[in-house]
């Protein structure tokens, strides 16, 4: 293998091209208030002023779509994290400096139009919320660290590959929660969002695809790392696997909505199992990501079957639980 550029190096070839794609980036994108998306209307105060705090009752979400609001909105909470990453790989000069900081004041607005929509409408406990804001953000996060907390090696092209992927898995799921909430201004909020996480996925695999003309077998080695090792920047959200069973059992984000949806777009638009150009070790590497692919498809077979089993579970309950419901009207009146 060729002797691999340095992070400087590589920030030097593909200035330029990020120059570019903030240009179109700056022409395609739209600005948008979150104020606008929120219906202040129905809002009231809260027990400090006089109020009512939160109950259950008040929220009209399903479980399903209160899990998944809340987990994006605790993702989107950790942007002190990811603009602290972006700027350690990307460097604050020039176009890129540019781009890290642009990149950050939209996605800040996700945040807060989440926020302030789930505690007007009282769709889920701001008190809850806030515990676990404060905890989740002091957690921090790297896109190097996996769940036991160790780190691989990060570069550039670790960071930009992973965060090509990362946003179209966010879009994916902002989308597919508006859909879930059953509401046609939690709908609009939420694709106004995702339309963001949209142009920042284009921008991301767009660099990539630069880098992997420049370098391509340092930048086969990244994605190979990205991909063995991918976790969605939400799983340092407390209790984040029984929601993440939740989320995935009512379909906002499953195991085939990230293969299909997610990983195999990328993929293919990079033309990673056509091009000739890795050789030795990251040949290897794009050969075992055929295998990856392979073994993400077992999990997405595997993941049907339990949820089948799941909801099997869940009906039978509810029938147990309807039924005993019924001989208590029935004594009752009797």
């Amino acid at each position: 293998m060729s002797q691999d550029l340095t992070d400087l190096q590589l920030l030097h070839e593909l200035e330029p091209v990020v120059e570019q794609k903030i240009n179109r980036h700056m022409a395609m994108r739209k600005d948008w208030n979150p104020h606008d998306y929120i219906p202040w209307q129905e809002g009231k105060n809260w027990y400090a002023l006089g109020g009512q705090d939160w109950e259950p009752g008040q929220s009209k979400l399903s479980e399903v779509a209160q899990t998944a609001m809340v987990q994006n909105l605790l993702t989107e909470d950790n942007l002190p994290s990811y603009h602290r990453e972006i700027a350690m790989n990307f460097s604050m000069d020039g176009p890129w400096g540019y781009w890290v900081n642009r990149w950050t004041a939209e996605e800040n607005r996700h945040g807060i139009a989440l926020r302030d929509y789930l505690v007007v409408t009282r769709a889920i406990d701001p008190v809850d919320l806030e515990i676990t804001r404060m905890e989740q953000v002091t957690r921090g996060f790297s896109p190097g660290q996996n769940q036991q907390g160790d780190l691989f090696a990060e570069s550039l092209f670790d960071s930009v590959m992973y965060v090509s992927f990362q946003e179209l898995a966010t879009r994916v799921s902002h989308r597919n929660t508006g859909k879930e909430c059953n509401d046609p201004i939690a709908d609009q909020l939420l694709a106004r969002v995702s339309a963001d996480e949209n142009l920042h996925m284009i921008f991301y695999r767009d660099v990539s695809a630069a880098g992997l003309d420049i370098a391509p077998n340092q930048a086969m080695t990244s994605l190979h790392r990205v991909l063995r090792n991918f976790k969605m920047p939400g799983y340092t959200v407390p209790a984040f696997r029984r929601k993440a069973v939740i989320i995935a059992v009512g379909g906002v984000y499953d195991p085939r909505i990230h293969l299909d949806d997610v990983v195999m777009p990328i993929l293919k638009k990079w033309r990673i199992f056509e091009r000739e150009d890795f050789t030795g070790e990251a040949a290897a590497l794009r050969d075992d990501l055929g295998k990856l692919i392979e073994e993400l498809e077992d999990a997405c077979d595997k993941f049907e079957v339990a949820k089948h089993r799941r909801l099997e579970r869940e009906r039978q309950v509810a029938e147990k639980k309807a039924m005993k419901n019924l001989l208590v009207t029935t004594a009752s009146t009797a």
